[in-house]
């Protein structure tokens, strides 16, 4: 699954729920976003900007939708794991043994841990609560270019 396919198939109350905590935290990467809704739906940024914040939001969600957003989807969802819930990133990196600085992996592109490994990691780290963001944070780590993790995208694509 891409980045895009991950706001496609994100229920709007939660988009605007990551939007607005991103918002807090990292106001410049929403302003792009909105650059980026903007352009997808030929309108100025200026109209989207005057707009409610869940309406503007919504706008957000169904450009970053579309397969032409995925490098944007890509870097909100970035940002927002970097910036707004760098515990929880920290939290799936050390269970990897991957090696981070505040959760910017050092190596390019890691590895694939073994199988019975990774299901084993996944399967910790989704149950150890509730959390909405868990699943997210698996399937925005699986988006990212550098991860070619098949096992990981396997377990993070919608069920048919």
């Amino acid at each position: 699954m891409r980045s895009y396919q991950i706001f496609a198939s994100m229920e709007p109350e939660r988009a605007v729920s990551l939007l607005r905590t991103l918002n807090e935290t990292s106001p410049a990467v929403v302003q792009q976003a909105v650059v980026a809704a903007a352009i997808a739906m030929k309108a100025r940024p200026v109209y989207l900007q005057k707009q409610p914040f869940e309406k503007r939001a919504q706008a957000v969600r169904r450009a970053l939708a579309r397969v032409a957003s995925d490098p944007v989807a890509a870097e909100v969802l970035a940002v927002y794991f970097l910036k707004a819930r760098t515990e929880l990133l920290c939290e799936w990196l050390d269970a990897l043994g991957l090696a981070h600085e505040d959760g910017v992996l050092e190596a390019d592109a890691p590895e694939q841990p073994a199988a019975a490994q990774l299901e084993q990691h996944i399967d910790t780290f989704l149950a150890a609560d509730d959390d909405p963001d868990r699943p997210l944070l698996l399937a925005a780590f699986a988006a990212q270019e550098a991860i070619d993790w098949p096992l990981l995208e396997a377990r993070t694509a919608p069920s048919a």
